[in-house]
């Protein structure tokens, strides 16, 4: 039977100098790939320059005028929706620069108006399309966006799914303000499903968590209410 032959390990210098030698073979190729790499950052970077960055700041320009329509003494839905001559609405907003922040932002308002003017199916589609943002100021959007939507659930008599919602809200900005209000919302979609024992809880929670709150001055008169 043969000796197999066992191979003696690599040295460091031998290793080292396979490296040079790929190095040599392919050294033009590796300068070629950073080069690539180089011209694809400064792409980015351009293109952040100078397609981005005007694109947010028209799409802020065109969703100010939507937002005069939406914010005026008497608010015309309709026309903050759609825009005219004199101004652009939320859906032009959408549709030209929906990828922005401000696109995104539309999406929400546009949710909003379609939730005054009484159309909840479209109501529901755009505060479903809104991306949620950070922050703390965005965190209040945020759970003021699920909060609608479980608004809207509630408009359809869709109580289970309008709790889930509240639910969301609640975690989304954990806080003495909204926190308790959407609890308030989940403890009435519960009642109205029946369910007296989840209703309780959300009280309890209420009374719990949030006790300088302006819902906790209530919560007991509530509670005592579904027990």
């Amino acid at each position: 039977m043969a000796k197999q032959q066992v191979a003696e390990p690599e040295s460091l210098g031998e290793a080292m100098n396979k490296t040079e030698l790929f190095l040599e073979k392919n050294g033009r190729t590796m300068g070629y790939i950073f080069l690539v790499l180089l011209v694809v950052g400064g792409l980015i970077f351009g293109y952040r320059a100078l397609v981005v960055a005007p694109r947010a700041e028209k799409a802020a320009e065109m969703i100010a005028q939507a937002q005069e329509r939406f914010e005026a003494q008497e608010p015309n839905y309709e026309l903050a929706l759609a825009g005219d001559a004199n101004g652009a609405g939320f859906l032009d907003v959408i549709d030209r620069y929906g990828s922005t922040p401000s696109g995104n932002l539309a999406k929400h308002y546009a949710g909003i108006c379609y939730l005054h003017i009484g159309d909840f199916a479209a109501a529901a589609d755009y505060l479903g399309r809104y991306s949620a943002v950070k922050g703390p100021a965005g965190a209040i959007l945020n759970a003021q966006n699920l909060g609608l939507q479980g608004d809207v659930a509630v408009e359809l008599q869709d109580y289970a799914r309008a709790v889930k919602f509240f639910e969301k809200a609640v975690k989304a900005a954990d806080n003495n303000m909204t926190a308790p209000l959407y609890l308030r919302k989940a403890a009435l979609a519960a009642e109205a499903l029946g369910d007296k024992a989840a209703a309780a809880a959300f009280y309890e929670t209420l009374l719990a968590s949030y006790p300088a709150s302006m819902q906790a001055r209530e919560a007991e008169k509530w509670l005592g209410g579904v027990n």
